[in-house]
């Protein structure tokens, strides 16, 4: 029996595609080893979104090379999109498969195996309107289950290479993502998370031609909210989740900002599953760097949005990703974008120093200096405690549940500790509970300075 070794690089839907391949390889008769074993095959799924990303990317590729020097090495996804040339010069790497081919990693793997000189298994992404289907049965995450959605983006900022690693828009059938979520529910899988490459966009492709034009930047300005949220096919898709027997938490992973609409916000308010954990991307505070960007939407429509998703949720969490030291990024710029920052008060928030990506149009922009860009992400970074903790204080001596996932020991005392709704970490004394309980009660007090201690209620 041949040993298969996996290691991913990158994103929830990385992970998701290498369980889902890990998985066909398993029923193929392939037997799955870690990564740091020695493997007859070793498949990377690889990722592009910097340059760094690009450079881990080889990194692991040439390690596994250097592992077994006979073993079958495989370079899968977005790198093998974004750099083919450089690609095909690696000769650490045996076979290369694109990001819409992944499904049929048996058929390549035997196929190579039976004629070595076919090594070359990539689409033209950008041309692809077919959706990748995966059937998963089993998550490595015990508690909670990410499921894929959607894969592609047509926004095209100015510093984002994933449209030409991962191509347009491609939604996957609200049936077969129906059936997925059953299967992990008899599973006695919670919780699960909705991912995809451009979240907000699920769907679009599945609209008729003259709407899907108008929704294809997700403004729908002249929409009325009550038309958007009855063509908005990612509230379906949510609403139809919860109907499922068993699942209790439905989480989602990022938001286009533009998505954000009164009524939207509001149906799902009406749903008792969903978890009030938005993720908006932002990016930057400064209207000027959000031009320079090409995100579609100003800071003060942004904070709309935030205003709205508040109105319909208690003390919801907010998180958001900035980029720092973008190209053209003046000091009062950078200002302009804390200052933004500080008034929306975020729950969490990710600070990227800007990478240069080749092959976007913010590569040939005037760049900042890499001091300047540090300075300004550890500016961002005390913010970002101090909301952190703020956001945290805010749910003492209220009732709350969470789901219980890993152990904990502090001061020989035993817990378990899991997240809430909002995706805050506490902690509950172990007692008989066992992993993927639900347990509620009352937050009492800071256990750690980022985990807050439950007194669960009585039985």
């Amino acid at each position: 029996m041949k040993t298969v070794a996996f290691h991913t690089l990158g994103c929830k839907v990385n992970t998701y595609e290498t369980e889902a391949m890990q998985q066909l390889m398993e029923a193929a008769g392939y037997r799955c080893v870690d990564f740091g074993e020695k493997a007859d095959i070793y498949i990377i799924n690889t990722c592009s979104v910097t340059n760094i990303a690009d450079r881990k990317s080889r990194q692991m590729l040439h390690r596994a090379r250097k592992m077994n020097e006979d073993a079958i090495v495989v370079a899968a996804g977005c790198y093998v999109e974004s750099a083919k040339k450089r690609i095909d010069e690696d000769l650490s790497i045996d076979i290369i498969v694109g990001n819409n081919n992944k499904n049929e990693i048996v058929n390549i793997i035997n196929e190579y195996l039976h004629d070595k000189n076919e090594n070359k298994f990539i689409i033209d992404i950008n041309k692809s309107s077919d959706y990748e289907e995966f059937h998963i049965s089993k998550i490595n995450d015990h508690t909670r289950a990410f499921i894929k959605v959607q894969d592609g983006c047509n926004q095209f900022c100015s510093y984002c290479i994933i449209p030409f690693t991962r191509g347009r828009v491609r939604s996957r059938k609200m049936e077969n993502i129906i059936e997925e979520v059953k299967k992990f529910a008899d599973s006695g899988y919670k919780e699960v998370v909705l991912t995809g490459i451009h979240l907000s966009s699920y769907g679009i492709d599945f609209l008729d031609e003259s709407y899907n034009k108008r929704m294809e930047w997700l403004t729908a300005r002249e929409e009325s909210d009550e038309e958007f949220v009855k063509k908005n096919e990612l509230l379906n898709l949510i609403e139809n989740i919860s109907e499922v027997d068993g699942i209790e938490r439905i989480r989602i992973g990022s938001l286009e900002p533009r998505i954000i609409k009164e009524d939207f916000i509001k149906s799902l308010g009406n749903i008792d599953k969903f978890c009030p954990h938005f993720h908006l991307s932002l990016q930057s505070g400064c209207d000027k760097t959000l031009k320079s960007m090409n995100r579609k939407y100003s800071a003060d429509e942004f904070y709309k949005g935030v205003e709205i998703i508040r109105k319909y949720f208690d003390s919801p969490a907010i998180t958001t990703d900035i980029i720092v030291g973008f190209p053209g990024e003046s000091k009062l710029d950078f200002e302009e974008s804390k200052s933004f920052i500080e008034k929306v008060k975020f729950y969490e928030t990710h600070i990227f120093p800007y990478s240069i990506r080749e092959g976007t149009k913010a590569a040939n922009m005037p760049q900042v200096d890499g001091n300047e860009k540090a300075k300004r992400a550890n500016i961002l970074s005390e913010i970002n405690l101090v909301n952190q903790r703020e956001f945290r204080k805010l749910r003492l001596g209220k009732a709350d549940e969470m789901l219980c996932e890993e152990n904990f020991i502090k001061d020989n005392i035993e817990y378990y500790t899991g997240y809430t709704k909002e995706y805050v970490k506490v902690a509950v004394l172990k007692g008989e509970l066992k992993a993927n309980d639900i347990v509620r009660g009352k937050i009492v007090k800071f256990l750690t300075d980022d985990i807050l201690l439950m007194e669960k209620e009585a039985d």
